[in-house]
């Protein structure tokens, strides 16, 4: 788990860290290691499509900008982040122990532990509202006495970018690339601030999850949720993905860079290095006073051994 931002999810502004200067050698193309499997999946047509932020919104350092024109090959992504009954079913047949079970702690969010306080391990000065938890992991996301016994279709949490690559090599999948998240999320609406327009409540509905009221301290749960949501509560876009705005922050392929344009326009795929892998969507802690971040081209990042109560996946695959 970041020591500095526990949770993964930077301070606004906070200035990221750049992997590679510009012209770096790219990653290679992320790719399916086991047999394809397509179960879940929507296809995403080929072609160009505008990529980051066309209204200046982004915070400094975040690396939004500049709108540029990306061109993909066709793909699939699957229409919902992965839940607790898929994720349940790959640790059955495969025994695997994710990063939070092995370190035996894991970020939880102040308001949503109900534990006695024995079990906090710390609790990060400059996010405070960030609880270090024992115990804390995907099976237990507020830590002990929590469960996902009646959260089987919420999205599975507390996942690191490692817990992730192993499930879609058991799936048959594979993790998608910044640019090809960005494209499905966006649904085919050019330009738009959300996956649905660009007001954030049309007609006075929220078709999101976040966080409503005064962050850190009150959350009104407008919304309906003070967590997670099971993850087709709300109507899904445009290519029919639900909630690629808010609920849980998503893990991509891509290792971090400020300049993304920097590595190209033809099937990206971020530098070759890093420190910080990216993560798209925002979640359901997401607040304009704070974390802007569930408009469709805001980006974050954490190292790949991050995990918290807010930070699960979505798998993709090639057409």
């Amino acid at each position: 788990m970041s020591a500095c931002c526990a949770g993964g999810v930077p301070e606004p502004g906070a200035e990221p860290i750049a992997a590679g200067p510009p012209g770096a050698a790219s990653a290679p193309r992320p790719r399916v290691t086991g047999t394809r499997n397509t179960r879940g999946q929507v296809l995403i047509p080929a072609g160009g499509f505008a990529m980051g932020d066309a209204f200046d919104e982004g915070y400094a350092g975040d690396g939004e900008g500049p709108v540029r024109t990306v061109t993909l090959p066709a793909f699939r992504i699957d229409a919902t982040a992965v839940t607790n009954q898929a994720f349940a079913a790959f640790v059955k047949a495969t025994g695997h122990v994710t990063t939070a079970e092995r370190e035996g702690f894991s970020a939880v969010f102040h308001a949503a532990y109900a534990g006695d306080g024995r079990d906090v391990l710390g609790q990060p000065p400059q996010t405070p509202w960030w609880l270090t938890v024992a115990g804390a992991s995907w099976r237990a996301p507020e830590g002990a006495g929590s469960d996902v016994v009646r959260r089987q279709n919420h999205p599975v949490v507390h996942v690191s970018h490692d817990d992730a690559l192993a499930y879609c090599a058991w799936a048959g999948k594979r993790l998608p690339t910044e640019a090809e998240w960005e494209k499905a999320a966006r649904g085919g609406l050019e330009g738009a601030r959300y996956a649905w327009g660009d007001e954030l409540t049309p007609r006075g509905r929220w078709p999101l999850n976040i966080f409503q009221g005064e962050f850190p301290v009150t959350n009104t749960v407008e919304d309906g949720y003070a967590t997670t949501a099971p993850v087709k509560t709300y109507p899904p876009n445009g290519y029919g993905l639900y909630q690629v705005s808010g609920n849980v922050w998503e893990w991509c392929a891509d290792w971090f860079t400020a300049d993304p344009a920097a590595h190209g326009t033809d099937d990206p795929t971020g530098p070759a290095t890093g420190v910080t892998r990216v993560m798209r969507g925002g979640s359901y802690l997401c607040h304009a006073s704070y974390c802007h971040r569930y408009r469709v081209a805001a980006r974050s990042s954490a190292p790949p051994d991050s995990t918290a109560g807010n930070l699960g996946f979505r798998c993709a695959g090639d057409a």
